[in-house]
């Protein structure tokens, strides 16, 4: 079960580092603590952000991943409609929010939302802000790739369609597909260098045919610069962020720790490179106290429980 140890390092790991990362949100580079003392519970005197949410509580990023995960488990494909009624679900019932409560909603999210929920069509709502390009939409796609066993191809038509319901920009659509293509070629065992590689040239000739979402690869995700980001919540700031740290990352618990050191939107920066932390590095290299100090983790094993006869498939 090698790879399933893969599969939930990149679920798990997604939800740790958004937990990990809550508590240091909106706080400065400067302001974050010393590598050695990021943990989920911050050091004493230390400003939290969301006063009030216990340590080991996934945000909005965990709570939309898990509702993808689940739409994708009970329809047996990508239905954006149903998608986007679990998001809805989400928004106004706290479905997958831990304890049922949602402290933290995009303004962007929040906006497409409350759209869908006055009878827009999905494919409407993410446009309400026709270039926001927050990472709303790239936070939650990794069950996308985690989940999906069609060609490259379909996997990033997929990936564009999950955007639709919220962050409708095609930058936020290309940077979500190229972030599944990365998380598909770790799951395959590639290294994370050879995977970036890769994913840039199976993109790059899908977008062939595609010659607006190539323009959008090339001038503003540009992957061919190098990767630098700052953990703001900008997708390609975010996306680059992300890349950055996992080039160097010795471990799982380095690459988190280095999301949330970068300051700003700690959670996101920290749950996008733990995706692909735990998967490259696998469940088993996630620290247990971080596993055991994760809350809600109980509804997560029942989810888990449908996705094991997926791995039959590998068999």
């Amino acid at each position: 079960m090698k790879r399933f140890d893969r599969w939930k390092g990149g679920l798990y790991g997604l939800l740790i580092g958004d937990a990990l990362g809550v508590p240091y949100e909106f706080h400065s580079a400067e302001q974050i603590p010393a590598f050695d003392k990021i943990d989920m519970e911050p050091p004493v005197g230390f400003s939290r952000a969301h006063v009030g949410v216990l340590p080991g509580t996934w945000s909005d990023d965990g709570a939309q991943a898990l509702c993808l995960l689940d739409s994708l488990m009970v329809c047996g494909a990508f239905q954006l409609k149903d998608f986007s009624d679990r998001l809805l679900a989400w928004y106004l019932e706290g479905t997958w929010a831990v304890d049922g409560i949602v402290f933290d909603v995009g303004i962007q999210t929040a906006e497409a939302l409350n759209a869908y929920r006055s009878g827009k069509m999905p494919k409407e709502c993410g446009m309400m802000r026709p270039n926001g390009k927050g990472n709303g939409a790239l936070m939650r796609v990794l069950p996308l790739a985690l989940w999906h066993r069609g060609t490259d191809t379909e996997l990033v038509l997929d990936a564009h369609a999950q955007c639709l319901i919220t962050h409708g920009n095609l930058c936020n659509q290309v940077c979500c597909a190229l972030y599944c293509l990365v998380a598909r070629f770790l799951l395959d065992e590639m290294a994370f260098s050879y995977a970036l590689e890769r994913a840039i040239s199976i993109l790059r000739e899908i977008y062939e045919t595609m010659p607006s979402y190539a323009q959008e690869l090339e001038w503003s995700v540009r992957p061919d610069a190098s990767w630098i980001g700052n953990g703001s919540g900008y997708v390609v700031d975010c996306l680059r962020s992300v890349f950055m740290i996992m080039k160097d990352a010795a471990s799982y618990e380095d690459a988190v720790k280095r999301a949330v050191l970068l300051g700003d939107d700690t959670d996101t920066t920290a749950c996008v490179t733990g995706g692909l932390a735990g998967i490259l590095f696998g469940f088993h290299s996630i620290p247990n106290r971080w596993y055991e100090a994760l809350r809600g983790k109980e509804d997560v094993e029942e989810l888990l429980k449908t996705v094991l006869p997926l791995f039959a498939f590998y068999r």
